[in-house]
């Protein structure tokens, strides 16, 4: 095989064959890029990181207090995880994925971020549905503390409000449902979501049914393969007293 090129895994999911491949572009340096697709869908890359951060950046920026608890909806490449555990008043993540294939590769560090999650003991991985967990406040995201409620929940699964990882997914993104999740975070907790687009008013205008303040942010990066800036967005919302 090229030592350019190389896939390291590849699994039959729930949702389709997931696989996860190393390349290099010599073009663009000396490092390796790790690439995550669905059949033949690519779903992200570690060249392009730029937003998922931002989605823990800003969402938690956007939380009071400290000893905080934060769930993780998605844990692809790992991004947005490491991200949040930078922030010193983490006192627990759990990071929720529906696809047991895409945990093992972080538990074997079989990507890079993998090492670092594993070596911080503040973080758990929850294998399960994002999407049924956060409609269950009874039981919630952490399966050894039912009813627990959280400071920030981070999602980052489908490519937007309107683009859905999978079709089954639609139905999550309603008043009814998100009020659901809502009840699982704490007052003045903050939902935030990562989207591969511009904001939509649509979208904002949904979420103002649940929540008390949204706020909408582009993140500009550099995309060298459209030979220009791409954009995506980060929406974050403020639950009230």
């Amino acid at each position: 095989m090229s030592l350019l090129f190389k896939e390291i895994d590849s699994q039959a999911s729930p949702i389709g064959e997931i696989s996860l491949r190393r390349r290099r572009i010599p073009a663009l340096g000396d490092r390796d890029i790790y690439e995550v697709k669905l059949g033949e869908e690519f779903l992200m890359s570690s060249m392009f990181v730029d937003a998922e951060e931002a989605l823990s950046e800003l969402g938690l920026a956007a939380v009071k207090g400290d000893d905080l608890s934060v769930v993780v909806g998605g844990l692809g490449l790992g991004y947005t995880a490491v991200t949040a555990l930078k922030d010193s008043r983490i006192k627990e993540q759990l990071v929720v994925d529906f696809l047991d294939t895409v945990i093992g590769w972080h538990k074997d560090e079989l990507v890079p971020l993998g090492k670092i999650l594993n070596a911080d003991p503040r973080n758990r991985y929850i294998h399960g549905s994002f999407f049924d967990l956060a409609i269950d406040p009874d039981n919630g995201f952490d399966p050894e503390a039912p009813g627990k409620k959280f400071d920030a929940i981070l999602l980052d699964i489908d490519h937007s409000p309107t683009e859905f990882l999978a079709a089954t997914n639609a139905s999550f993104y309603c008043t009814e449902k998100l009020a659901l999740m809502a009840e699982q975070l704490k007052p003045q907790g903050v939902f935030a979501m990562w989207s591969q687009n511009l904001p939509e008013e649509s979208f904002e205008t949904l979420l103002k049914t649940v929540f008390d303040k949204v706020e909408s942010h582009v993140v500009k990066f550099d995309n060298p393969f459209q030979g220009g800036v791409a954009t995506n967005s980060v929406y974050v919302c403020v639950k009230g007293l």
